[in-house]
């Protein structure tokens, strides 16, 4: 399964947690950036958007009600922020140049995303990390990584996730959950397949954008998707 050049990375901020339940990993974060140069010296342009549910999820938040949803998808969107900046730092320790934008300006920590110049970084061969959601709340960070691909022209969204693909259920709580090796947007929006949410398929299918959904796990994950090398489930127009 071979993607395109330009490939938009989505990963969940979920999966940095430590095991002592601190909210960043160290170890997951360099393997993670170890991977991302990978993929960088193999040929590929790496955008990334990387989600804010380790520190806070705006959604859950303000459904609570101690909260607005717009204020708590706010302080999601700095959530981003936050696991950006630690991601950029790891991929330029591990060797691979990298800038983070923020839909949310803050000009002191990070740039503000603007497409023309996301799109200089990503001819240059540096690894963009895109944070701040869309900058409006009522929006995943899924929704966003489908409209940052589209924006920057990028040949597919990489989700990577728990699992090796999409599935008929969730394949740790129904152990007769069948694997996809392609489905189509329409498919996974009529199945209700909890990939993504339905706005970000939307758009996606609006836009012909394909979607490949893979395991992040282990050194070399993400690479070993984007060169074929390791299953996963591609979402076509």
């Amino acid at each position: 399964m071979i993607v395109g050049k330009r490939v938009l990375v989505k990963l969940s901020g979920e999966a940095l947690i430590a095991t002592d339940g601190y909210w960043l990993n160290p170890q997951t974060l360099t393997t993670l950036a170890t991977d991302l140069k990978q993929a960088v010296d193999a040929g590929f342009e790496i955008a990334v958007v990387i989600g804010g549910g380790n520190v806070i999820r705006g959604a859950k938040v303000g459904a609570a009600g101690w909260i607005d949803r717009a204020t708590a998808d706010a302080m999601g969107m700095l959530a981003t922020v936050m696991n950006s900046i630690a991601l950029e730092s790891a991929l330029e320790n591990a060797g691979a140049p990298a800038r983070t934008m923020s839909a949310v300006s803050m000009p002191s920590i990070c740039e503000t995303y603007a497409r023309q110049p996301a799109l200089h970084h990503l001819a240059k061969g540096r690894v963009v990390v895109l944070g701040g959601g869309t900058g409006n709340p009522f929006f995943t960070t899924d929704t966003a990584a489908v409209l940052r691909a589209i924006e920057l022209n990028c040949d597919a969204v990489l989700k990577a996730t728990q699992v090796d693909g999409v599935y008929s259920a969730d394949p740790k709580k129904d152990p007769t959950a069948t694997r996809f090796d392609v489905i189509t947007h329409d498919e996974a929006i009529h199945r209700d397949l909890k990939v993504m949410d339905t706005a970000a398929f939307a758009l996606a299918r609006e836009n012909r954008l394909p979607i490949i959904v893979g395991s992040a796990h282990g050194a070399g994950a993400i690479t070993a998707i984007l060169k074929g090398e390791a299953p996963a489930t591609r979402v076509t127009p």
